[in-house]
């Protein structure tokens, strides 16, 4: 009899057995002393299809739904057969089983998921792990946790699960075959996550067409102060010059105002100097750092996961990445030499910048009750091989790194400097900051790197003037004065970073003051760990593209979200679903009570997709029907793809791909066709 440890993948597994000393090679496993260690790769299990709980449902039709499973099934993935048989017939040998996939909800789900199919009901504990370095296995086997409390993480799993599964199967299927009937030749997905992140893209893109930009004027002027120059811009005193932005409307006084002004001194009113303080940012979770990288780099959020992934699993370079987490607990505090020792071994250059630290620093990273089921994403305690990683990856590991050690330095700090100037009666405004300290910002130069649209991703901050000293009642010269021509600009379009920050603060899009009110600022869309899968799932299914960096919506997911009833479209909804979920996984809410609810909501949903009279979709390239003149949509047959009626089966009229004759349903390949169509609905 021996313990199970149960990983996530092989590599997981690999470095974990190596700690434990299971490094005897077996089938699907490793053995130690008193210790196996196996691995999953990822989930073996998948939601059964509809046809498992009724073969009838094979067939897609409006009548069946919705389709709501009393007992749910998991069908063990093909690819994932021979894997799951070696880990039920462990199952049956061992004395204890130790879950010890990643530590996050999904983790959960992958290796609870496998006990509960393979009826396992012997103890379980389970191993937290945020890195996969030999030090941080090691605290983790020290600390292996009560199966018990990580249990309802497993729950809140099975309830997301079986929520995609209803919303995406049933309306999946509604919108697709509503759609066929209207002639579009293709599915039409539906998911609890992915339409509500369309329908962003979609209402930005909306916004962006449907925008009127507006004219209004700047007086700028330039001055010679006694110290220096500096650029003022014209206060106006009216309102009926002012849109409610406070911009000026009024072409001929903003003239009026450059004659009145041309030739005058001006004497400077008001100063008034604040010092102020920027501390260090936090250190990075997931979602923060997708989108800076995306807009430093140009990085998709999928790439920037994988290569976060690699860095924790391949170099044991960073810690677990899959967080929502910006903070760190204090207990690391005794960690800090080791993790920058293990920094300089790793890369001798950065010693100029590790002897400016002061490691007795205490920002505001350290918090405690920050923590999540996990802290924010760092370095780990041992050295790297830097030389061993691609471009790409040092990229990603320096942006952490050096978010870690700017906890170590001073803050930032400048003088904010708001002059007021009096120019022939009419009052002109000038702002400017002077840097006193630098601090944290020296490990974030400004230029480096390009934002989303090819700027540089400091242009704004740069662009700020250091003002000149400057007194009270002092006379400045006019230098130029000009009225500069300005418009309105649009909202910018979506890119992968700035998509995944929408989708994390999704109550940021909610007009609704009733569900604003039940959301938390936080809400988001998805969980670290999906909303990169969730672009890319979109843009394979073509409802959203890249045009250079941005992401835009096509004319069929334009469709979609028109049609969709706005409680699957709308992200407040589903941010509130993952509220539920969260309540779930804190177990503050039981798996039964969130799937009543998601039954009853069910139900209006589809009550709503089937009043649906009609789809808004681009028309797919067709043929006439010869037999009924209707239009035709393409199907799989025996013999390839074919043309077929769309009334079928109130009509069989078929054609081949690229030929004009009829096939009679009479003839062989016709009966073969046909019945390849009547299988597929």
């Amino acid at each position: 009899m021996s313990r199970l440890f149960i990983c996530e993948k092989p590599s997981q597994a690999k470095d974990i057995g190596k700690v434990l000393g299971a490094t005897r090679k077996g089938e699907g496993c490793m053995h130690g002393d008193g210790v196996v260690v196996t691995w999953a790769f990822g989930h073996l299990l998948q939601q059964a299809p509809p046809d498992a709980y009724d073969p009838e449902l094979k067939r897609w039709s409006l009548e069946t739904l919705p389709i709501r499973p009393t007992q749910w099934k998991n069908t063990v993935r093909k690819d994932a057969s021979k894997q799951f048989k070696v880990i039920k017939g462990l199952l049956k040998q061992c004395s204890e089983v130790v879950v010890s996939t990643d530590a996050d909800r999904e983790g959960e789900t992958i290796g609870r998921e496998i006990l509960d199919a393979c009826n396992y009901r012997g103890p379980v504990s389970r191993l937290w792990l945020s890195a996969l370095d030999e030090a941080s296995i090691r605290k983790a086997l020290d600390n292996i946790r009560p199966g018990e409390t990580t249990y309802p993480l497993y729950q809140a799993g099975l309830g997301r699960s079986r929520a995609d599964w209803l919303v995406g199967m049933n309306l999946t299927r509604a919108f697709s075959v509503l759609a066929k009937q209207q002639g579009y030749d293709g599915v039409l997905s539906v998911g609890r996550v992915q339409t509500p992140t369309l329908a962003l893209v979609v209402r930005r893109d909306q916004e962006i067409a449907n925008f009127v930009p507006k004219s209004f004027w700047d007086v700028v002027a330039n001055f010679q102060a006694q110290g220096g120059t500096l650029q003022a811009k014209w206060l106006p005193a009216k309102d009926e010059w002012l849109d409610e932005e406070g911009r000026c409307v009024n072409q001929e006084a903003a003239q009026a105002i450059a004659g009145k002004c041309q030739g005058e001194s001006a004497k400077v009113a008001s100063v008034e100097t604040v010092s102020k303080r920027e501390g260090a940012p936090l250190v990075m979770d997931l979602g923060t750092l997708q989108q800076e990288c995306s807009k430093r780099f140009g990085f998709g959020a999928q790439q920037v996961l994988d290569i976060a992934q690699s860095l924790y699993e391949t170099h044991k370079a960073t810690s677990y990445p899959r967080t929502d987490c910006r903070y760190l607990p204090t207990s690391m505090l005794a960690e800090v030499k080791l993790v920058v020792t293990a920094l300089l071994h790793s890369d001798e250059k950065i010693s100029s910048v590790i002897d400016r630290l002061d490691q007795n620093l205490k920002s505001r990273v350290w918090n405690d009750s920050k923590i999540t089921a996990h802290h924010g994403i760092i370095p780990t305690t041992v050295p790297c091989r830097i030389d061993r990683m691609s471009e790409e990856e040092f990229r990603v590991y320096d942006l952490i790194r050096r978010h870690y050690l700017a906890q170590f330095l001073p803050a930032h700090e400048y003088d904010q400097t708001d002059a007021h100037l009096d120019l022939a009666g009419e009052t002109f405004v000038a702002s400017g900051r002077q840097v006193r300290i630098e601090g944290w910002k020296v490990l974030f130069p400004r230029g480096k790197g390009k934002g989303q649209n090819g700027d540089d991703d400091e242009q704004e901050a740069s662009s700020v003037q250091a003002l000149p000293p400057l007194h009270q009642g002092e006379k400045c010269t006019v230098l130029e004065l000009a009225v500069k021509d300005r418009q309105t600009q649009p909202p910018k379009s979506f890119a992968e970073g700035t998509l995944i920050s929408a989708m994390k603060n999704a109550a940021r899009f909610v007009t609704d003051e009733r569900l604003r009110a039940r959301l938390r600022e936080s809400a988001g869309i998805g969980t670290e760990a999906t909303r990169a899968g969730i672009i890319e799932t979109l843009l394979a299914r073509g409802f959203i593209c890249k045009k250079g960096r941005t992401i835009v919506s096509t004319p069929v997911g334009q469709g979609l979200i028109e049609a969709l009833p706005p409680q699957i479209s709308n992200p407040g909804m589903t941010a509130l679903w993952e509220q539920a979920l969260d309540q779930v996984a804190e177990g503050s809410m039981t798996l039964d009570d969130f799937m009543e609810r998601q039954g009853v909501l069910l139900d209006k949903l589809v009550g709503i997709a089937l009043q649906r009279p009609h789809l808004n979709l681009p028309e797919s390239p067709s043929e006439t029907c010869p037999k009924c003149q209707s239009k035709m949509r393409k199907r799989n047959g025996s013999n390839g793809q074919f043309w077929s009626c769309t009334r079928y089966p109130d009509c069989d009229g078929t054609k081949q791909i690229g030929k004009s004759t009829s096939r009679k349903s009479s003839g062989k390949t016709g009966k073969s066709n046909s019945a390849k169509a009547r299988q597929q609905g």
